[in-house]
């Protein structure tokens, strides 16, 4: 699982075409704080420019998809099948991959960053709205009235962007939040079971965020995710689904894990290097040396200087 930047999204589009980049992510928006556009699904999954199916990948920007055919998102440990049309709200809170399950796909999409919904005056935070906290629903059926009242709205945002009117991101921010209150009114799609696939995934994604902060190989390194509330959220999951996982495919909770493999780590910077033992707490997430002393006797049975010597 990566994390795809705004610019990374566009360079799937447009490879490393700089004037091209440059004005979708500066020339495009150059008057305006913050990054927003809209696309056409047909137009654009049709045009070749990019693959229809997504990558299982956390995307550092908003995205708003209205989809019109049969697709199988999957987040965390929820699986959801669109059968025929919805909408997905999603954050870079949530990882998530979305694959087409037909062949006829249409509808719209828009990609923002957080910056732009920043601008509006209406006061919100978008990530305390309800449809963008880590735990919530993002994907909604639509019925034929709702859809068609939401791809209004994206057509409205489509026939904005090339117009050349001063305030039209002003007025593309009101239909974007007239999108996320329109979703946060729907009822969430039933997930389908979890299955022991879904409970496989989550924790290989568990155990590679762990890992991916090791080996510690410099002093100023330090592990950012250091509890089990911090997997949690970067996987979009409540704490007790991601314990009760853990616990079924590995006999272990989320804190035995992560306190086994920082003990592991610790035990390596004491043999393998010079570093005092304050700089080695420090690298593993420890404010005080002492919490890290009993941590590691907790573990060893001895201090970390007996440990080392």
């Amino acid at each position: 699982m990566g994390n795809v930047s705004i610019r990374d999204f566009y360079k799937e589009i447009f490879g490393d075409a700089g004037s091209q980049l440059d004005y979708f992510l500066e020339g495009n928006n150059s008057n305006d704080l913050g990054h927003f556009n809209v696309f056409d699904i047909v137009k654009f999954y049709y045009s070749g420019k990019m693959k229809s199916e997504m990558t299982y990948n956390r995307r550092l920007y908003y995205k708003i998809s209205l989809i019109k055919g049969k697709n199988l998102v999957e987040f965390a440990g929820k699986t959801v099948l669109i059968d025929k049309q919805g909408v997905l709200f999603a954050t870079p809170k949530i990882p998530y991959r979305y694959t087409p399950r037909s062949g006829e796909q249409s509808g719209f999409f828009c990609v923002f960053t957080k910056e732009f919904l920043s601008r509006s005056k209406t006061g919100l935070l978008i990530d305390e709205l309800p449809i963008y906290q880590p735990n919530s629903d993002f994907v909604f059926q639509l019925n034929d009235d709702q859809y068609l009242e939401m791809e209004a709205i994206f057509r409205k945002m489509d026939a904005e962007m090339s117009s050349d009117y001063a305030f039209k991101y002003d007025l593309i921010r009101n239909y974007v939040l007239e999108l996320i209150h329109t979703g946060q009114k729907l009822k969430p799609m039933d997930s389908t079971v979890i299955t022991t696939n879904a409970a496989s995934r989550i924790s290989s994604l568990f155990i590679e965020l762990l890992e991916r902060q090791f080996p510690i190989e410099s002093d100023a390194q330090v592990i950012q995710l250091k509890t089990p509330v911090d997997y949690a959220r970067v996987l979009g999951i409540h704490i007790n689904h991601l314990n009760k996982v853990l616990k079924e495919t590995t006999g272990r909770n989320t804190s035995e894990i992560i306190s086994g493999r920082i003990a592991e780590e610790a035990k390596l910077l004491l043999k393998q290097t010079q570093w005092n033992v304050s700089e080695i707490a420090f690298t593993l997430g420890f404010d005080e040396v002492a919490h890290f002393s009993n941590f590691f006797k907790k573990h060893t049975k001895l201090s970390p200087l007996k440990y080392r010597n």
